[in-house]
């Protein structure tokens, strides 16, 4: 099998919505629905590696289902803590950990009629030292990170919707390199207890699925938020903006050619887009990202650097060692800067709608050494702002291609229902 037909048959997102559209019609059941995403998983797994565990008990749990997502297969990151299945964090420290509780979020979305698949693949405790996980695009090519699993497994069809986190850039990203919806809430609109604490001032839980309405059904399903897009509502067209700071340098060209291509077509369709400058405060806030979170992670990872420091791998350790150096004032001022930050991006979005970006400097990177630069995504986790990577853009081989939408902070219903918008323009787009 060639390259071309392997990526084919590889990648196959399920929308959720479709689902339980089928499963409402009595044409599926939700364990018939479960299966499916189990058959998949059985068929393509040994090439993908998206899963460390899985839920041998999930059909039969899924019968049993009721609620919103009933029918509905979750992928968990494995550093979300699961009662039934070990939580390891991709560490040797944890092999065979066995926590006696389920993470909040995982309780939530049992609550909520959801089944776990299983445990997907993350980074080492979620930073850079990547996992097996293959890009089902290309399997030569990384599905991102940390959320490595989460992304490629609803890429490939094994579970509806996924739960991953992002301290840089660890749910935008893959989305983007997988060709999923991948949505990082405000900060703090998904609980994190029961997630492993890399950077408390930065940790953010989200969700990845198929498209934008089922990022959006679901979250409002776990959340009882009403967080769900409206196809039919009436929608004024959005006033957007775009700020291309010294990160746009990273940039691929050709991806940078056609983000620009799509602003003229947006432009096109009636939507204003407009250039912003960053300011002092933002540059600042950028470079305050790496301080926060390097000094919060020497703190949460304390006891396994101390007690266990040869079973930690040397990019994390070489992370941790230079972490001993930033001392409580410098912390202390970068959060200053942070805030100053916060403050002012608030004062931007009195203006526009949303701010538009790359999602990641490229195509996914050929190899599995690297999950690729958070660059285009730390500073909208460090402000705290709802992110969502639209998709539909790719290369001339056929690698996926995000659009970054980021929203204020608090607006992710309207944020969400500008994603399903741009979804559609992109479409849009593509076809002209």
């Amino acid at each position: 099998m060639n390259e071309a037909s392997q990526a084919k048959d590889l990648v196959a997102p399920v929308s959720l919505l479709k689902t339980l559209k089928a499963i409402d019609a009595g044409t599926v059941t939700p364990s018939q629905a479960i299966e499916a995403c189990l058959q998949r998983l059985a068929l393509h797994e040994k090439d993908i590696h998206a899963f460390v565990s899985i839920n041998g008990h999930a059909a039969m749990q899924a019968e049993k289902a009721a609620g919103p997502l009933a029918g509905i297969g979750i992928a968990i990151k494995d550093i979300i803590e699961t009662r039934a299945l070990p939580t390891e964090y991709n560490s040797p420290i944890y092999r065979g950990h066995e926590p006696a509780r389920d993470a909040a979020l995982v309780t939530m979305s049992r609550k909520a009629g959801g089944t776990v698949i299983g445990k997907s693949t993350t980074t080492e405790f979620a930073f850079l030292d990547p996992g097996p996980t293959r890009n089902p695009h290309n399997l030569k090519h990384t599905p991102g990170g940390s959320s490595s699993g989460s992304a490629a497994a609803v890429a490939a069809g094994m579970a509806h919707l996924a739960f991953g986190t992002q301290t840089g850039g660890s749910i935008i990203r893959p989305a983007s390199y997988c060709g999923v919806t991948g949505y990082k809430p405000s900060y703090g609109l998904l609980p994190k207890v029961g997630i492993l604490d890399f950077s408390w001032t930065l940790d953010t839980a989200g969700l990845f699925a198929a498209g934008v309405a089922d990022c959006a059904f679901a979250a409002s399903a776990i959340t009882g938020r009403n967080l769900k897009v409206d196809p039919e509502a009436e929608f004024r067209l959005p006033r957007l903006g775009v700020v291309r700071c010294r990160t746009w340098q990273e940039a691929d060209p050709d991806y940078a050619k056609r983000f620009e291509a799509l602003l003229i077509s947006l432009r096109r369709f009636g939507a204003e887009v407009v250039d912003l400058e960053p300011s002092e405060h933002f540059l600042c806030a950028f470079n305050s990202h790496q301080i926060i979170q390097d000094y919060e992670a020497a703190q949460s990872l304390a006891w396994e650097y101390e007690a266990h420091p040869d079973q930690l791998s040397p990019l994390l350790k070489q992370t941790l060692d230079f972490a001993q150096t930033i001392t409580p004032s410098d912390y202390d001022e970068a959060l200053i800067c942070t805030h100053a930050a916060r403050r002012e991006i608030a004062e931007q979005f009195e203006d526009i709608d949303a701010l538009l970006s790359l999602s990641a400097p490229g195509p996914a990177p050929h190899g599995l050494a690297t999950t690729g630069s958070p660059i285009f995504n730390r500073i909208w986790t460090l402000l705290g702002t709802p992110s969502i990577n639209v998709t539909g853009l790719s290369t001339d081989d056929g690698l996926p291609l995000g659009v970054q939408l980021i929203g204020p902070v608090g607006e992710d219903q309207h944020t969400l229902q500008i994603a399903y918008w741009l979804e559609g323009a992109i479409g849009r787009h593509l076809g002209a």
